[in-house]
């Protein structure tokens, strides 16, 4: 089993309070809109960091985490991305990739909207995590934790950030 921490949307804000909910996870996932290398060190210290850049990140976030980062955990298919849209309304950048080649769980953030869903057309779980900084128009700072075992996505978890 693999429990994992993710968020996005840090927009350079990182805090204690954050990296607590991280204390029982094995790895940390972040979905772009970093803001800074300093929210991707704090976090790597604290468990191992997988990411991808978001639009407002710059060069040296940008040289360090991929856009799009696929990958297996346990016995899933992983796709996470930045500007990932949702079922039946995907980022027409991945549309066709994701209809031809679906991954068992697809990650995005960019919308500062939390929001877990399952694609029954391509039988994908998704899930954006929605904002954990305080840059943007959302009300309520959030991440999820879950975990994977073996080919199953369980123990969800979404939490909502004190301001």
């Amino acid at each position: 089993m693999t429990r994992i921490g993710l968020l996005s949307d840090t927009h350079s804000y990182i805090d204690d309070n954050i990296l607590s909910h991280f204390n029982n996870c094995d790895e940390i996932w972040h979905a772009g809109d970093f803001g800074n290398m300093e929210v991707a060190d704090r976090l790597s210290a604290l468990k191992p960091l997988r990411g991808v850049y978001g639009n407002i990140d710059g060069g040296d976030v940008r040289k360090t985490f991929p856009e799009h980062l696929r990958f297996k955990c346990e016995e899933v298919d992983v796709w996470m991305t930045h500007i990932g849209g949702y079922p039946g309304r995907y980022n027409p950048a991945i549309r066709s990739e994701i209809y031809t080649k679906p991954p068992k769980l697809f990650i995005c953030g960019h919308s500062h909207i939390l929001k877990v869903m399952f694609d029954e057309k391509i039988k994908c779980l998704h899930i954006n995590p929605g904002a954990a900084g305080k840059q943007g128009w959302h009300k309520v700072r959030t991440l999820i934790k879950f975990c994977i075992s073996d080919e199953k996505i369980h123990t969800l978890e979404a939490v909502e950030l004190l301001k």
